[in-house]
């Protein structure tokens, strides 16, 4: 089976391949179906392999959720899907992709940050420069990101004016070539694009249609020029036979009225109501959707990004990381928006976040060892049936393990009992026993959970009658380990203390703007305390009045005089990358040393990198440009922790760069870890597991695999729980600090229903 490879710029090349078939029919361009089936799939990213010869199978309408490790090729995939890479998804396919990054130098005007949301649309004839360069707001972003809606919009006015145009009898003919040779353009791209990537019979034949195309071009130019040319010298209807004046002027109405049905079909009419809907679900305000766009901030352009994808229409819609800068209601609202998409649209998502991904996740695809694995349900009941089929496997191989060797000292028994007497009867119980021996070993459950059957379950030539017991594997688990103790304080007391602090933005106009008022709150050593509310509502001001970067405007504000505060916050990433960018050959373990200065060795960086995940030469060698945002959030980490750590761990979104395994160990790290933590996040799971003390191993019984379970109730977890006290969770809300006692559940029912409220306005 011959294999199509592709690449894509930007210094890292992509390169694809796939299976297909030579005598695959043309339709496969048009399939009635927008069901994706990939064999012997491979996916390599600069002379790195990260999928071998891997199957993907998208059923049409279904909801996926893709998981794996940091550096296991998710994005990657998304976007080789995203910009055509793939052979064998047909080109008819509309794929749609929200990117997990939204990078924008500072010189790019507004329409550069329109991101993948139009970029790929595939071709389509785009509004005019004029139009581009004004100042738009948020609501006419959204509209314009769709490129096929504004091709149908701007071919339907270009229509329009020319046949209702009072004096001049060309406009229609003008119209009408001119809008004709623009669809023969993208006609031809793709036709070239097609007879690239194929070869054999079907490459003759595709060439052969590109050469007639090209020849449709030409002749189509032809005749636009000379109606452009009779514009500028001033000729007139009479200066062109009046049968093609008539016959065109026909076209002309013929095509605007197919026009307007696309436009009809696609509800163009109630674009700006969607956008407008699903923008409030987004959590933005009536004010900022008719406000500039170029005003919004960069979690503002993302939330917007978001908006674009969901406007539109997409025969594949891929999700990277959507709940990104998004508060809890926000969430909701999408996790139900996406639960709602029961029409013809795929939906392929990754994230971090584990509630939201069970939610909306109908089947899984896992990326694990260079291989896709799928499962008919969430991550969570995935790990939970791994685990109960590996527990089971393991009890049954160890009970064959055990019984083959009994059987196999009863036949040595036999055989040297046989030999010593000449019993050929122990000879006859012997060789029973072995042939026993020989089928008895192996599966011993079926494919439908009854007896296994050699005929049914295990399909051709093999040299044992029942298939071989494989226990399912487990990736090593992650493992971060940083220090756990900080420094003795020499006498007892508040980390810090905050009594009626108030919080105001210096005046902008009139008067101040209010953000905090009248908060208090006591954070003591060892400490768990959590921070939700909506974003703007003043959780990070909290954290840098916390961290004393900020003064109260009324109130006090009182710090233990010798302990050490450490805040990762949501710019820590942007911080390392904006430091990785300024000096390229700069690695994590110089930065790192440079930050400690002279009261850390190398070989205490090195331990302490090694700690949170970053081994050897990535330490030492790989630029921190280079990075990962995950392995960059493990910098940011190290930097804080870096011997003796702080008395308060400050975490302000500090999930939103980790997979779901990093996730879990920086749980089971902090959940250890002696020191007080303040925590600001949206994921329910790190908030329950970290603050409120909740086991992660009843919550993700997946991890409970990795641990020992001899002797452990399926039920219990594994782990010690002894000195794991729940601590506070409270709720900004209006400038107030409000604590919620029944914790992330409350505040979970409070985003539910704003959520509802989100779009009802």
């Amino acid at each position: 089976m011959p294999a199509e490879q592709h690449s894509a710029g930007g210094g890292a090349y992509i390169n694809v391949t796939a299976q297909q078939s030579r005598y695959a029919v043309d339709a496969v361009d048009a399939p009635a179906s927008k069901e994706i089936l990939i064999k012997d799939l491979t996916l390599t990213v600069a002379n790195r392999d990260l999928l071998s010869h891997a199957t993907l199978h998208l059923v049409e309408a279904k909801h996926y959720v893709l998981v794996g490790r940091n550096g296991s090729g998710k994005s990657t995939l998304l976007r080789a899907m995203a910009e055509g890479l793939v052979p064998g998804i047909p080109s008819s396919t509309r794929i749609l992709l929200l990117g997990q990054t939204l990078e924008v130098p500072a010189e790019q005007g507004v329409d550069d940050v329109r991101g993948v949301g139009r970029r790929l649309q595939g071709l389509g004839l785009g509004v005019s420069q004029k139009e581009e360069e004004e100042e738009e707001t948020v609501l006419q972003h959204v509209l314009r990101s769709e490129a096929l809606r504004q091709t149908h919009l701007h071919e339907a006015k270009v229509l329009s004016e020319a046949l209702s145009h009072p004096t001049d009898a060309l406009a229609p003919v003008r119209a009408y070539r001119r809008i004709h040779h623009e669809r023969l353009l993208v006609q031809l791209k793709e036709a070239q694009r097609i007879a690239e990537r194929r070869s054999g019979a079907r490459g003759k034949v595709a060439r052969k249609e590109l050469i007639k195309l090209e020849e449709r071009v030409e002749q189509s130019e032809a005749r636009l020029q000379q109606v452009d040319v009779g514009v500028a010298v001033g000729v007139d209807a009479d200066d062109i036979d009046a049968a093609t004046v008539s016959a065109e002027t026909q076209a002309a109405a013929d095509m605007l009225a197919g026009v307007q049905t696309s436009l009809q079909v696609m509800d163009a009419a109630q674009a700006e109501a969607k956008a407008r809907s699903v923008l409030l679900g987004l959590g933005f305000k009536d004010d900022s959707i008719d406000g500039p766009v170029s005003r919004l901030s960069g979690g503002w352009k993302s939330r917007c990004e978001i908006a674009c994808a969901l406007t539109q229409y997409a025969d594949v819609l891929l999700l990277d990381e959507p709940t990104n800068f998004l508060d809890l209601p926000s969430i909701l609202w999408l996790q139900g928006y996406i639960r709602g998409l029961r029409s013809r649209t795929t939906v392929l998502v990754t994230t971090h976040d584990r509630d939201f991904g069970d939610a909306v996740g109908e089947e899984l695809i896992v990326l694990r060892e260079k291989k896709i694995e799928t499962f008919r349900g969430n991550l969570s009941l995935w790990e939970r049936e791994r685990w109960k089929r590996m527990r089971y496997l393991t009890k049954m191989k160890e009970a064959q393990e055990k019984q083959r060797r009994h059987m196999e000292k009863t036949v040595a028994g036999n055989l040297r009992a046989a030999r010593e007497k000449g019993d050929d009867k122990k000879l006859k119980q012997a060789a029973s026993r072995k042939k026993k021996l020989d089928e008895r070993m192996g599966m011993e459950v079926g494919l439908r959970g009854g007896r296994f059957k050699l005929n049914r379950d295990l399909a051709g030539y093999h040299t044992s009658n029942r298939a071989e017991i494989e226990v399912p594997e487990f990736d090593p688990p992650v493992r971060l380990n940083f220090p756990r103790y900080p420094a003795e304080l020499r006498f007892h007391g508040a980390l810090v203390s905050l009594e009626k602090v108030s919080f105001a933005y210096p005046p902008a106009g009139r008067k101040s703007v209010p953000v905090l008022m009248d908060v208090d709150l006591t954070i003591h050593p060892r400490a768990r305390v959590g921070l939700a509310g909506l974003n703007g509502s003043g959780k990070s001001t909290l954290v840098s009045l916390i961290m004393g970067q900020s003064a109260p405007t009324k109130g006090t504000v009182t710090r233990h005089p010798r302990a050490t505060f450490g805040c990762f916050s949501q710019q820590s990433v942007e911080e390392i990358t904006a430091i990785g960018a300024r000096t390229p050959s700069l690695t994590a373990l110089t930065h790192l040393m440079e930050c400690a200065g002279s009261a850390m060795s190398e070989k205490d960086a090195r331990a302490l990198l090694a700690s949170l995940g970053l081994h050897g030469q990535l330490a030492s060698d790989v630029p921190l440009a280079l990075l990962s945002g995950g392995q960059k959030v493990r910098v940011a980490l190290a930097k804080l922790l870096r011997p003796p750590p702080p008395q308060l761990l400050v975490l302000d979104e500090v999930t939103t760069h980790l997979d779901a395994d990093t996730i879990l160990a920086l749980v089971e790290a902090l959940r250890a870890y002696e020191g007080a933590v303040v925590v600001v996040t949206h994921d329910r799971f790190f908030m329950r597991t970290v603050v409120e003390g909740e086991s992660p191993y009843k919550l993700a019984p997946g991890l409970r695999a990795q641990m020992d379970e001899e002797g452990e109730d399926e039920d219990s977890g594994s782990e010690d729980e002894e000195g794991v006290q729940p601590g506070t969770v409270y709720r900004i809300v209006k400038g107030q600090l409000r604590k919620l006692e029944g914790g992330m559940a409350q505040y979970e029912e409070i985003a539910a229903r704003a959520a509802k409220k989100l779009t009802v306005r």
